[in-house]
C-alpha cells in the first residue's frame, strides 16, 4: 500500500519498535538470500531490553539524542540500503546481511552505562563510544553463536560510523565487510539528518556534546548555525568518498518497495536544511525565537519549561 503522503515519516513510524521490526523483516523477505528473520527479531528485542535497562549489567539508556529511536531509524535505513544493493546486483549472503544488521543495532550501545557507573550520563562517552560498542559486540556475537571472525568484522563495520575516520585506516577482512561498513556508516548519517525532528533534536545533541566536553560548540544556536556547513563540507564528502555513494541506492529501494521513484532521505534532508535557513534568517541571535520556532516533538517546549 502506497502512503497518502510521500514523506519519509509516512512510510514507517520509527518511534514504533513493532513497526520498525515489521518493515525490516519485510525487506529481509525481499532479498535474494533469505536472511534469518528470527535472529533479527532476537537482536531487535535485545536492543530494546538494553536501551530500556532490562539487560543484565546495564542501566537504561539516558542519552536523549542517541536513543532507541535513533538506533531503530539507522537499522531500518541500513536494511533499505541492503535492498538497494541487491537491486543493483550487489547481493550479500544471508550471514553477511545478519552481521551488518547486528552491527547496526548495537553501533551506539557504547553510550549506555553499566550498572556500577552512576555518574553523569552516557554522553560522557561520546568520544570513543564506538570502541565501547565494539567491546559489547565482542561478547554478544559469541553468545549468538557467530563464527570467530564475526566479532572482528562487527568491529570494523562499527568503526565506519566514526565520522572523521578514513576507511583506509580500517583493516577489513574482505570487500564484503567493507561494503557493509559503508552501508552502516551511510545509514547512520542519513537516518539522523532526514529525521523530521532533526533540528529540534540538535538541541538534545548539544546537551550530549556539552557533557562530553566537545569543543567548537558554545551554545545550541552555534550548533544550529554550523549544521549546514557540517552537511556540505563533512557529511556529503563522507557519503560520496569514504562511504562509496551508497546513499544513491535508496531510490532503487523506494521504487521497488513503494512504487515511488525518489530518494525520501535526500528530500527530507533538503527540507530540514531549507527550514533551518529560514529559522536562521528570522531568529538571528534570539534564543527564545529558536525555541518558539522549533516546535516538533515538543522538545523545545520541554527545554523551555525545564
Amino acid at each position: 500500500m502506497i502512503p497518502d503522503q510521500n514523506r519519509l515519516e509516512d512510510l514507517v513510524d520509527v518511534s514504533d519498535p513493532a513497526a520498525v521490526l515489521a518493515e525490516i523483516k519485510h525487506i529481509g523477505s525481499l532479498l535474494p538470500n533469505a536472511v534469518d528473520l528470527d535472529a533479527i527479531e532476537t537482536v531487535h528485542a535485545d536492543t530494546i531490553r538494553l536501551f530500556g535497562g532490562d539487560y543484565p549489567g546495564y542501566r537504561a539508556s539516558n542519552t536523549k539524542y542517541h536513543d532507541l529511536e535513533h538506533t531503530h531509524a539507522v537499522a531500518l535505513a541500513a536494511m533499505r540500503l541492503m535492498h538497494g544493493c541487491a537491486l543493483e546486483g550487489m547481493i550479500f549472503e544471508a550471514k553477511d546481511i545478519l552481521l551488518g544488521i547486528v552491527s547496526t543495532y548495537f553501533h551506539d550501545v557504547g553510550l549506555i552505562q553499566t550498572e556500577e557507573d552512576t555518574e553523569g550520563t552516557g554522553a560522557k562517552y561520546t568520544v570513543g563510544h564506538e570502541e565501547r560498542s565494539i567491546a559489547f559486540m565482542d561478547q554478544y556475537v559469541q553468545d549468538l553463536g557467530f563464527p570467530p571472525e564475526a566479532a572482528n568484522d562487527c568491529a570494523q563495520i562499527i568503526r565506519c560510523t566514526i565520522l572523521q575516520k578514513p576507511l583506509t585506516d580500517i583493516d577489513f577482512r574482505n570487500p564484503t565487510i567493507k561494503a557493509l561498513g559503508q552501508i552502516v556508516g551511510t545509514a547512520d548519517l542519513l537516518a539522523q539528518m532526514a529525521d523530521r525532528q532533526y533540528l529540534e533534536k540538535l538541541l538534545l545533541l548539544y546537551e550530549e556534546f556539552e557533557e562530553a566536553g566537545l569543543p567548537g560548540y558554545g551554545s545550541e544556536i552555534e550548533l544550529l548555525k554550523k549544521t549546514k556547513g557540517f552537511y556540505e563540507s563533512v557529511v556529503r564528502q563522507r557519503l560520496s568518498q569514504e562511504l562509496g555513494d551508497m546513499a544513491d541506492l535508496m531510490v532503487k529501494h523506494f521504487n521497488a518497495r513503494w512504487g515511488l521513484k525518489q530518494d525520501f532521505y535526500a528530500r527530507s534532508i533538503s527540507a530540514n536544511l531549507e527550514y533551518l535557513a529560514r529559522i536562521m534568517n528570522n531568529c538571528l541571535e534570539n534564543p527564545v525565537c529558536y525555541l518558539k520556532t522549533l516546535r516538533r516533538g515538543g522538545i523545545s517546549r520541554k527545554k523551555a519549561s525545564g
